[in-house]
């Protein structure tokens, strides 16, 4: 399997890229294409033992910041990291793409040049959350803010395709994100999209409430991008804010810090099943290619699981899946 990793994306590119990929190359038999500023990337690179064939360097002048219009970066700086990514996979020199750089851009990316699976009408973002009983999925998450029904199918679709061959969960539960369970519950998009649901064969069980995600008992959780974006970051600041209250509620007196050594083990279990690093990075689901978006503050710890969730992805022929669900489901009366 060859990677495409956009070495300049990210917070700390490009050192922490460049170790994650070092570290994936000596887990895995996978060979990774670096792209980005050819000397910084050498420097890197030269702080390490690893196996000198299966990385390489294709050298790109520019960079895509967060902060610029996506579909305007994208077609204007063909010359950037991430582009030069994008496109080994569009040319089929690579099978996955990773970047830790503008979410916006990857996505602009993932549709403009490598394109959708026939079919897809939209790329959705997928992430992987910690919930109590298991771990769950949010699709879409920030990729489309405006839906139709269609679109909230298809990401069920993908989305049980995914948990079922990449987490291993057989037939998961498929979910609407909604504010009430009963069907007559919600706007138009929802209330049409769950007549749509019910008539598919996804393993749908209804409307989820907020309140009921971080469960995880449903397992893929559907919605428009504007709902999804905002339970993934009400998520990820409550975690924050609760660790951090529990944090100053311990350092109060000398009982609670004897109390806290005690609980250690605890504590660590816990925060490692809120650590982002420990899922890599969020499929974006729908394109012709592997596309790994990985987290805009990933270490190389988070850049290499990231890399092994893409491996993941082609070692159970998520793509060639997807494709063959929507023509069985054309070819159904």
């Amino acid at each position: 399997m060859i990677v495409a990793v956009d070495g300049m994306g990210g917070d700390f590119a490009p050192v922490a890229v460049v170790d994650g990929c070092v570290q994936a190359v000596k887990e895995s038999d996978i060979h990774i294409i670096i792209t980005g500023a050819e000397e910084l990337i050498k420097k890197e690179l030269s702080k390490y033992e690893y196996p000198k064939d299966r990385i390489s360097i294709i050298h790109a002048e520019e960079v895509i910041s967060t902060n610029e219009p996506p579909v305007m970066a994208v077609r204007r700086k063909k010359d950037s990291s991430l582009v030069k990514a994008l496109q080994l996979v569009k040319e089929g020199k690579a099978d996955a793409v990773i970047s830790a750089g503008s979410t916006g851009a990857l996505m602009t990316g993932a549709t403009l040049i490598i394109g959708r699976i026939k079919g897809i009408d939209r790329v959705a973002l997928a992430p992987i959350m910690p919930g109590k009983n298991g771990a769950f999925m949010v699709i879409d998450a920030g990729a489309n803010v405006d839906c139709k029904p269609q679109y909230l199918i298809q990401f069920a679709l993908m989305g049980k395709i995914y948990f079922e061959n990449v987490l291993g969960v057989k037939n998961p539960t498929v979910g609407l994100v909604n504010i009430g369970a009963e069907e007559e519950k919600g706007n138009e998009l929802t209330k049409n999209a769950y007549k749509l649901l019910t008539e598919t064969n996804c393993n749908f069980v209804g409307n989820v409430e907020p309140r009921e995600v971080s469960n995880g008992d449903v397992k893929v959780l559907v919605c428009d991008g504007f709902v999804g974006n905002t339970i993934l970051k009400m998520y990820e600041g409550v975690a924050l804010n609760v660790f951090n209250m529990l944090k100053e509620e311990i350092m109060k007196s000398f009982t609670s810090k004897i109390g806290a050594i005690l609980l250690k083990p605890v504590f660590k279990s816990l925060k490692k099943k809120f650590d982002y690093s420990e899922y890599g990075g969020s499929a974006f689901l729908g394109a012709k290619g592997i596309c790994i978006k990985a987290h805009g503050s990933s270490d190389s710890k988070a850049i290499k699981n990231a890399i092994k969730q893409a491996e993941n992805c082609y070692d159970n022929k998520i793509i060639d899946k997807i494709k063959k669900e929507l023509e069985d489901m054309e070819e159904e009366p």
